[in-house]
């Protein structure tokens, strides 16, 4: 072999080592940002008030008192190991927000304190192995499925590309029908890779529950969830449904756009699930509710509050 042969496999050799060690580093950063975020969850039983002020504000009249008040079972965060109770974000009945951005491992260690029935927790648009699906399959699905009173799980999941918005999950044990007409349910949200938090990210789980049409468990305004945020603020509402009723999200005197087209109202049918961002520039005192008018009427209405924006 001539030595100029000799001197050009050198060089190549020179660069091929070159361009492997780029990739590596390029990927160190990548490595580095990946994480395995841990949330405690256990199910517990409560009392529920519907509508804790009794009555309809906007027309001014009573609600049935006997239907707004119920016992059910909801998702409640914990800390390490269950041993205290941290508040969920929802302000009502919906399970805690699980965040987690594109390449990030989530372990969710759920505990059943019912001491009734069994509960489980199935997420959607995340990766799993069938261990983690946590839906009862008979004869196949495994504990996850199925945890029984006083028992636990840890669920394993992984956010993907794919991944990226917002998401229901719920209870899929044997129990799910009452679970989740109980309010057994939560959002999922996943972030692409360094994508900002929101300064506010207003959870909305649109559903009936024993004759009321509810946000987060809650019906008609004094009872359903108050949001608030201030001019400059970058804002996402985390917007699901869930039983069998399709519903039409409004927020008043805002517009957000869709596949290129600005919109202010958005149909979720069950088990759907879409997020709105938008940067607030609208001071006042907003209404937000479903447009589907008999839902409305029937407690689905809240109220949305923007400040003006701070002084320098």
């Amino acid at each position: 072999m001539s030595a100029r042969a000799t001197a050009h496999r050198l060089t190549r050799r020179i660069a091929c080592a070159a361009l492997v060690a780029a990739c590596a580093l390029a990927l160190v950063p990548a490595l580095a940002s990946a994480r395995t975020v841990h949330y405690w969850v256990a199910a517990v039983p409560r009392p529920w008030n519907i509508a804790p002020n009794d009555k309809d504000a906007i027309n001014h009249t009573p609600v049935d008192t006997l239907k707004s008040h119920v016992s059910t079972v909801v998702y409640q965060r914990f800390t390490k190991g269950w041993n205290r109770r941290v508040r969920n974000e929802s302000a009502g009945l919906a399970g805690p927000l699980i965040r987690a951005q594109v390449g990030d491992t989530i372990k969710v260690r759920f505990t059943n304190l019912d001491s009734e029935n069994p509960h489980s927790m199935h997420f959607h648009a995340v990766r799993y192995a069938p261990a983690s699906d946590g839906s009862y399959i008979p004869g196949f699905s495994g504990r996850g499925a199925d945890v029984e009173p006083g028992e636990s799980f840890t669920y394993t999941l992984h956010a993907i590309p794919r991944s990226v918005g917002v998401w229901p999950y719920h209870d899929h044990s044997k129990s799910m029908m009452e679970s989740i007409d109980g309010g057994m349910s939560g959002v999922l949200s996943i972030r692409r890779r360094g994508e900002r938090l929101p300064d506010h990210e207003n959870v909305i789980v649109l559903q009936a529950m024993n004759g009321f049409m509810t946000i987060d468990g809650r019906a008609f305004v004094g009872n359903t969830p108050v949001f608030h945020a201030r001019v400059g603020d970058l804002v996402q509402w985390d917007v699901i449904t869930m039983g069998d009723d399709f519903h039409t999200f409004h927020v008043h005197g805002h517009r957000w756009m869709s596949h290129g087209t600005p919109i202010d109202t958005q149909t979720v049918g069950p088990a759907e699930s879409f997020r709105i961002r938008w940067r607030e520039d609208a001071p006042g005192t907003w209404l937000y509710h479903c447009h589907v008018e008999s839902h409305m009427m029937a407690g689905m209405i809240g109220i949305y509050r923007v400040a003006k924006e701070k002084r320098p």
